[in-house]
């Protein structure tokens, strides 16, 4: 697909792109906190729209499916696909600019949406730093609301680590769900968790094609009752889907998954780690305070209903 309009032109990425996506990416993240999606691998660039003006790429957008909710769960349930939306500095209050990349991501996501289980709702969805605010204010006049907010919180790995014990009813392992029954034991675990928004089964193949990607998880006979993943993005640790089912909670087990999380990603000679965790979730706050982690940058988060 393409558009011109007066000097600007906009289609899908296509490979010869890359010094220009990476001329936009170096002047988008000279804003430290700016959350950039990089454009993935050739199946994917149907989901990326680039703007282009005299030679230059002035925007990028693209769309990609997060949540999709399993079979059986509640009909107030709704999957997400999300949307990143960049331009340049100089044109972050573009709005004609934004608004025609907008168009094109905003088809695509209708597109997305026809795939997805139809029982089921489906919300737009956008996640931004805090301190972009031309961007998180484009989304709000576009009628966007306020989903939630995150914290991203980094781990030195250089500090100590704390060694901890695991009670003797529990099993701590390193699971690589290496067969579809492995993945949907996990999934349905997860899901039951997060009934909201649900892993799927797409994100998690995404994840497990990570650099150093690894589970783990804990075990009271064949129950799993606790659970992460681990990988390396870029030159740090990523720390994700820490989960506690309810009935274990309270017995040290997320301590004792995080704890083993830094040690594997130390091993492999990182420097830190990060992770994602909800502002109001208090409970959660404290166990990665009480490992070393610390809230350095704040994500906000807004949606609209995808009819």
């Amino acid at each position: 697909m393409s558009q011109s309009s007066t000097k600007i032109f906009i289609r899908n990425f296509e490979n010869g792109d890359m010094p220009l996506l990476g001329e936009l990416y170096q002047s988008v993240t000279a804003k430290e906190n700016a959350i950039f999606w990089w454009v993935g691998d050739e199946g994917n660039w149907s989901n990326v729209y680039c703007a282009f003006e005299d030679g230059k790429m002035v925007a990028k957008g693209q769309v990609s499916i997060i949540n999709v909710v399993p079979p059986g769960r509640s009909k107030e349930n709704t999957h997400s696909i999300y949307v990143n939306l960049k331009t340049i500095p100089e044109r972050e209050n573009d709005i004609t600019l934004l608004d025609n990349v907008y168009h094109y991501l905003f088809i695509r996501a209708k597109q997305l949406k026809e795939t997805l289980p139809e029982e089921y709702g489906t919300i737009l969805c956008v996640g931004n730093d805090s301190t972009e605010i031309a961007n998180n204010q484009f989304f709000i006049q576009k009628g966007f609301l306020h989903l939630n907010s995150l914290y991203r919180m980094n781990r030195d790995l250089n500090e100590p680590i704390p060694e901890l014990k695991l009670q003797e009813e529990f099993q701590f392992s390193y699971w690589k769900m290496e067969s579809s029954r492995e993945e949907r034991d996990y999934l349905n675990v997860e899901a039951e968790i997060w009934p909201d928004t649900p892993l799927g089964l797409n994100r998690l193949t995404e994840y497990k094609n990570n650099k150093l990607w690894t589970s783990m998880v804990i075990r009271q006979s064949d129950a799993i009752v606790g659970g992460l993943m681990a990988w390396q993005e870029a030159d740090h640790g990523v720390i994700e889907d820490v989960f506690v089912r309810e009935p274990w909670r309270k017995r040290g087990i997320a301590k004792y998954l995080l704890t083993q999380a830094l040690k594997y990603l130390k091993s492999h000679q990182l420097q830190n780690a990060n992770l994602m965790v909800l502002t109001t979730n208090k409970s959660a706050l404290s166990v990665y305070e009480s490992v070393g982690f610390c809230a350095d940058k704040e994500e906000i988060r807004y949606f609209t209903k995808l009819n």
